[in-house]
């Protein structure tokens, strides 16, 4: 009488195989990034001219009081910098969903997303990647800034880099979540313009809300209701070594109501990408 050894069949990834996994979306995205120097150069170029030409022209018309995290009265453009800090990030989020739209018909998205490994973590390493480049960008913007005599205290270079995250995090899973229904290229950019732009204006980056609030009380809730102001707000007190605990809040907990949805309509059996007739996503 024969005995047959029954093997047991395997369940899940080990942990070795997950940071495999992760390495090689990052890894990935750092070397888009690198062969696509043009995107380096667009995105350093964008808050650099608010912060060259706009903020010259407007340093007399909005003169900055003393509000917190400042303990004295400062250049309009020393205000400015945590906002096009962000803009940065909105940007690259908005473009990492761009390039989410196109891997995800045409490119390794595609077949990441129909392989065994859980989704809601190809989307989250999708999303570190995306994060950790436009990190690069903003300190490149920093390093340039600095000899434009915008030099927050040095332990402020440090202190910022877990708001900088998080509210990294929180806007390229805004830009995953909306890239979910975006089905061609071509609709991106309309999409978008009806995103970046109002989160931005609609904000802190530009003007104190309490002047928003001198012209128009119905703009100013708006603006506390954006995001993107406690984006920047969270930002601007990481600079100076402070915590908006309210804008930390927020942030956060638009980060995982964000990646939530873009999981849920990242799932062909419930969510609005789903699966097409030959398997693949439609």
């Amino acid at each position: 009488m024969t005995s047959t050894t029954v093997t047991p069949e395997r369940s899940g990834f080990s942990l070795s195989e997950y940071i495999v996994c992760l390495n090689g979306i990052v890894w990935r995205e750092a070397l888009r990034f690198l062969h696509q120097r043009e995107r380096f150069v667009s995105a350093l170029v964008r808050p650099l001219v608010w912060l060259f030409i706009f903020a010259a022209g407007f340093r007399q018309v909005l003169g900055i009081s003393i509000i917190p995290p400042y303990e004295t009265y400062i250049l309009y453009e020393v205000y400015i910098a945590p906002g096009l800090m962000a803009m940065i990030q909105l940007f690259n989020g908005m473009q990492s969903s761009l390039s989410m739209v196109y891997d995800r018909e045409m490119g390794n998205m595609r077949t990441l997303l129909v392989s065994p490994l859980p989704r809601g973590y190809l989307l989250f390493c999708k999303l570190l990647a995306g994060t950790a480049v436009s990190l690069l960008q903003v300190y490149a913007f920093l390093v340039i800034a600095w000899f434009w005599d915008i030099a927050p205290p040095t332990i402020g270079y440090l202190t910022v880099l877990p708001a900088l995250v998080l509210s990294g995090l929180m806007l390229g899973a805004l830009g995953m979540l909306i890239s979910a229904s975006i089905k061609q290229l071509e609709n991106f950019a309309g999409v978008m313009n009806f995103v970046i732009f109002p989160m931005f204006f609609a904000s802190s980056a530009l003007y104190p809300l309490w002047r928003v609030q001198e012209g128009s009380p119905m703009l100013y809730f708006i603006c506390q209701c954006n995001p993107f102001t406690h984006a920047v707000e969270l930002i601007r007190f990481a600079l100076y070594g402070k915590m908006n605990w309210v804008s930390l809040a927020v942030v956060g907990g638009c980060t995982v109501v964000f990646m939530i949805g873009a999981i849920l309509a990242y799932d062909p059996s419930r969510g609005l990408v789903r699966r097409g007739p030959g398997g693949g996503e439609a």
